[in-house]
């Protein structure tokens, strides 16, 4: 058995890698999103592809905060470690596929965005299912403690319409996704963090 210091310094040490990669993510978002101030006469931004970024820096900047939670786990073992590990890095992944080191041989942003859309929404609706795991390893009583009934409809719901993304051309439809998940996003944070009576 574990002891409270123990307990204590494994979960320092798994905040650890927690904050270097979520920090290297929001980094390269950040970077990636300067770039079309620093550099306007370049290649212009194509604005679903930049509220993507928007909407996944929320999104890490939501999971960081929630996982502030991993403290009430009392015991660790590196399949969970790994795990984590496993999760997190989808997240910059993702970042990763959003802004590229070189547009190379696309046009436009918008070209990049489109040709990629496989890669990026495959990423996001994984990144769903593992979100379930991550919550699973926190155990029972926490999930019914902080979740409900939305929880796993939302994370469906996403990865269903994440699957649509993939196989979608169509540029209204991918407008209008954006601005769904971004305002549900932030519907979702601003409920569960501000205690609406």
């Amino acid at each position: 058995m574990l002891s409270l210091l123990q307990v204590t310094m494994t979960f320092d040490h798994v905040k650890t890698i927690i904050a270097i990669i979520l920090g290297l993510s929001i980094t390269h978002l950040l970077k990636g999103m300067v770039n079309f101030i620093e550099h306007p006469k370049s290649i212009k931004p194509y604005w679903v592809h930049l509220t993507w970024c928007g909407y996944v820096l929320l999104l890490i900047i939501h999971f960081w905060w929630w996982e502030a939670e991993l403290r009430i786990v009392k015991h660790w073992n590196f399949a969970e470690y790994f795990f984590l590990f496993f999760y997190i890095s989808f997240y910059y992944v993702l970042c990763a596929l959003l802004i590229p080191g070189n547009l190379g041989e696309y046009k436009s942003y918008k070209e990049y965005f489109f040709s990629r859309k496989k890669w990026i929404f495959g990423v996001l609706g994984f990144s769903f299912i593992l979100d379930f795991i991550d919550t699973f390893i926190k155990g029972q009583d926490y999930y019914h403690q902080h979740y409900n009934w939305e929880y796993p409809i939302r994370n469906i719901t996403h990865l269903i319409l994440c699957i649509i993304a993939i196989y979608s051309n169509n540029k209204t439809f991918h407008a209008i996704l954006i601005l769904l998940f971004f305002v549900y996003e932030l519907s979702y944070i601003y409920r569960l963090f501000f205690n609406i009576q």
